[in-house]
């Protein structure tokens, strides 16, 4: 498989991402696509030529190996590194449509056109989501299909056409569970990073609001109270000369 096109869009993408958001994206390339590209194709290179049954029934180890593996683990780990790179493309899409706005208007219409907030806030947060969801659901998907992340060396099978329960063999069993755990492992991290991004850009979002429609009114009431304090102050200062000097009118000159 060619991963060129796929981490050339998430280079792309890596410059409209927050901090977390370029960890999540150094979690994929070095832990995930590497190790699938370097290693993982290769161990599950001739998996089902691999897969071997003490039986010479023919159909026997066919059947038995599409009842153990419905989908083959190295291309459902393939898949979920597809989908969950998948909503990366959003963001990217939206930068595009600004920029296109830009470019028709010919004019600049955002400050900066990267910048989270507004409708790119939106579709960061949608694409965090469909992040999370995918990540979640292929863990789930593994969990149910294959019994966790095991990957047992004997097999009992008894399905149609052998001839009875026979015993299969799955080569290199502790090398596919090792990646395997280490799959589980980076996914539960990428997890933990879209959810700690989720929050960041949610507080930021709420404290560029707050910032926006507060902290001026509480400077405009701050700079009316002060206006209003030494007016009234002066007006004091003024009543007190008034009477002083009404005071020293009445004083009779000795």
């Amino acid at each position: 498989m060619n991963w060129t096109f796929l981490e050339n869009v998430l280079s792309g993408v890596n410059k409209y991402s927050t901090v977390i958001g370029r960890i999540w994206l150094s979690v994929v390339f070095l832990f995930r696509i590497l190790v699938y590209v370097a290693a993982a194709e290769q161990v599950w290179k001739d998996e089902q030529r691999d897969f071997v049954c003490n039986t010479e029934q023919p159909g026997c180890e066919n059947a038995c190996f599409d009842h153990f593996f419905p989908i083959s683990q190295v291309r459902l780990w393939a898949l979920q590194l597809i989908m969950v790179s998948t909503p990366s493309l959003l963001v990217a899409l939206h930068v595009a449509y600004r920029e296109h706005r830009e470019t028709k208007h010919k004019r600049r219409l955002y400050r900066d056109k990267g910048s989270i907030d507004g409708g790119l806030f939106c579709t960061y947060t949608v694409s965090l989501v469909f992040k999370i969801a995918l990540e979640v659901g292929s863990l789930l998907a593994f969990y149910f299909l294959y019994n966790g992340f095991e990957v047992p060396i004997l097999l009992r099978c008894s399905q149609s056409p052998c001839p009875n329960t026979v015993d299969c063999y799955t080569a290199r069993a502790k090398e596919k569970k090792i990646f395997l755990y280490i799959m589980g492992c980076t996914s539960i991290l990428c997890v933990a990073l879209n959810v700690v991004e989720l929050m960041y850009i949610t507080w930021k979002q709420l404290w560029k609001c707050f910032t926006r429609r507060y902290i001026p009114w509480v400077i405009s009431n701050y700079i009316h109270n002060a206006q209003e304090s030494t007016s009234s102050n002066h007006k004091l200062h003024t009543t007190i000369e008034s009477i002083s000097k009404s005071i020293c009118l009445y004083v009779p000159q000795g």
